[in-house]
């Protein structure tokens, strides 16, 4: 009989692609997989995996915040009362969407009725049930948010150079899902179990036993803190295949049409005044003398075509990111590791969370331009930047390494190896 794995996860695509991969490197070794998350990604799913694996959607009402006023306001992370006013209002619509949420992943779980979990970070009711399931789960993480470390302190949060503050960093983290522990513990109630009283418990409940943590990056990128436990795995990025379509007639036009140009989006960040960014952007551009590809996103640009402009659609980034001179981004977590297989230097415009993780790692290893913040954006820094992700040759041989030591690695692989080991036991 063939092993039941759910993979559930929640955000957005860069959060969803990476365990569409590992599901469809599972069903190909023989596995029976499901994957639970948004609806919204359902036709896109079912595209991709075809008859290979199980869709089961939840509600996509927690994503959909962050396109209301106050998630435009809080993710352009300009401070201030207006931000702390955005923050208040998202945590008041938040918490009834976030109990549905819990609800909808553990009813997909409880109907597939697996024998191993894997789950997001925005997931945390499935370690539970996987506890009171008696059966294996593993946590998968796009970023090294959870397992504390000297090497680096917590994604989002500053490097300051006080003894100890690194590893003690981690603590954050653990809190943050610590006002979790409520709906996390009516979902225990529910499942017969006992409440948590750790912080910690909300994603690694200590009744589920030693929970591996699978990091679905690269070493080349962030080494192996030497300091990590056994437990703790970096097994490479979890990645589809690169698709067979052919691109639109009018984007191969213009990419032949002249010198390759810069890719300007910023993924599921959305802009509360989307004309004015664009317009910072094309100023950008102009100040660097160069032609662009403008992706729009979940709305924060809108630009129009012209000769030296061209918008566009969804488009895959493994397939555009390698035509390109340079690549600016948001520094999310998949937007990052696409960037890093492209061979091209970045410039990442880090708004939130670990994107100015992603954005440092780019500097730290030589294939990024100085980042700019969005909160500091201008059309003067950005174009800066610009210039010397087009004329630094180092950067661009750097990046090229990058890729080749990148495109060596099979991370689905080792992620398939280690979700059987833990069905096996050993």
């Amino acid at each position: 009989m063939s092993t039941r794995v759910l993979l559930s996860t929640y955000g957005s695509r860069g959060d969803v692609e990476p365990f569409l991969a590992l599901g469809l490197g599972l069903a190909a070794a023989g596995c029976e997989v499901a994957l639970s998350t948004a609806d919204r990604f359902g036709d896109w799913i079912r595209a991709e995996a075809g008859s290979s694996l199980r869709f089961l959607p939840v509600t996509s009402s927690v994503i959909d915040l962050i396109e209301t006023p106050a998630g435009k306001v809080l993710l352009e992370g300009f401070g201030g009362l207006r931000s702390i006013r955005a923050g208040l209002e998202l945590n008041r619509l938040a918490k009834p969407l976030n109990e549905q949420l819990m609800d909808e992943q553990v009813a997909a779980a409880e109907a597939f009725e697996p024998d191993v979990v894997v789950y997001h970070s925005k997931a945390f009711a499935l370690p539970h049930l996987a506890e009171a399931r008696r059966i294996p789960a593993l946590f998968g993480l796009l970023q090294p948010m959870i397992v504390p470390t000297r090497a680096f302190p917590l994604v989002g949060l500053p490097r300051l150079p006080l003894p100890g503050y690194n590893r003690l960093s981690y603590r954050a983290a653990e809190l943050a899902f610590g006002a979790y522990k409520g709906p996390a513990n009516r979902v225990r109630e529910r499942l017969g179990l006992p409440p948590v009283r750790r912080a910690r418990e909300v994603l690694l409940p200590s009744g589920a036993g030693t929970i591996p943590v699978l990091h679905a990056f690269s070493s080349a990128v962030v080494p192996r803190p030497a300091d990590w436990p056994p437990h703790a795995h970096l097994t490479g990025y979890w990645r589809l295949c690169a698709p067979d379509d052919e691109p639109p007639a009018e984007l191969r036009d213009f990419l032949a049409a002249g010198p390759p140009p810069v890719y300007v989006g910023f993924g599921s960040m959305p802009s509360a005044d989307p004309a004015a960014l664009t317009a910072l952007v094309l100023s950008a551009l102009e100040r660097a003398d160069a032609r662009a590809l403008i992706s729009g996103g979940w709305g924060a640009l809108a630009a129009e075509a012209s000769e030296r402009v061209l918008p566009l659609g969804p488009t895959p980034h493994d397939w555009l990111f390698p035509r390109c001179a340079a690549v600016v981004h948001h520094g999310g977590a998949g937007t990052s590791a696409a960037g890093f297989h492209a061979g091209v230097p970045c410039v990442v415009c880090p708004f939130m969370g670990d994107q100015p993780f992603w954005a440092q790692r780019s500097v730290d290893l030589g294939v990024g331009a100085p980042p700019v913040p969005r909160k500091t954006l201008s059309a003067e820094r950005l174009g800066d930047s610009l210039r010397v992700a087009l004329s630094d040759e180092g950067l661009r041989e750097r990046a090229r390494a990058l890729a080749v030591t990148l495109a060596r690695e099979d991370g689905v692989a080792r992620g398939v190896e280690l979700v059987l080991r833990a069905v096996r036991g050993s």
